[in-house]
């Protein structure tokens, strides 16, 4: 897959489930349980034990019908172990240029973490579209709406922070994505996929009902 098209991709879906757990396979179960529940981009971090085991694992299973990204990326060195395993796309918490020069040179989707306009401008100066706002739950709503002022054409996406009861007052002020860790997988440690899959439905009912652009 391009990296135009991953890009769209996520722009369409708006919804990135990440699949922070504590073994492997409850990483692939929680994933599963997402996909089952309407989820389409995957975000496996590299927190979780082999976690390009599990991204390649996904990808031979669902191919094209998903699209699967590593998280947790913090230098090119992780990045490219990742891709050489399948991942479309990379999910940093912080901003390093040599990491998004590795996904630049391979083609490959790179959403690296901001929490500044400096630094959200030095992304896009780099080559990124996509931008992560992290963490979510210290920068608040509000920051997407002061970051639009100024640069309205910035695309960001939170992380950290969003649930079920603050999902469309993000998409409201102007997120384009969202990414979706605890509030999503809340249930892995007991096993309980039946509770994930249920919780990825009411996200990707969310969406589907929201108009925000």
């Amino acid at each position: 897959m391009r990296k135009y098209q991953a890009e769209e991709w996520i722009l369409k879906e708006r919804l990135i489930g990440i699949i922070r757990t504590e073994t492997e396979e409850q990483a692939y179960m929680s994933a599963k349980a997402c996909i089952k529940g309407g989820f389409r981009v995957l975000e496996i971090p590299f927190t979780v034990p082999n976690a390009h085991m599990v991204i390649q694992r996904l990808k031979e299973e669902f191919g094209d019908g998903i699209l699967i990204g590593a998280g947790t990326v913090l230098d090119p060195q992780t990045a490219r172990t990742a891709i050489l395993h399948g991942a479309e796309f990379m999910v940093c918490p912080n901003l390093n240029q040599e990491t998004i020069q590795c996904c630049n040179r391979y083609g490959i989707v790179c959403m690296p973490g901001i929490a500044t306009v400096t630094e959200a401008v030095k992304a896009m100066e780099w080559g990124c579209d996509i931008l992560k706002v992290f963490p979510g739950s210290v920068m608040g709503i509000s920051f997407i709406k002061a970051v639009k002022g100024p640069l309205p054409h910035a695309l960001l996406c939170p992380t950290g922070g969003v649930s079920l009861n603050n999902a469309k007052e993000w998409l409201d002020a102007g997120s384009v994505g969202l990414g979706i860790g605890g509030s999503l997988t809340d249930g892995a440690e007991n096993e309980d996929y039946a509770k994930i899959e249920e919780t990825a439905k009411k996200f990707v009912s969310i969406v589907k009902n929201n108009k925000s652009a």
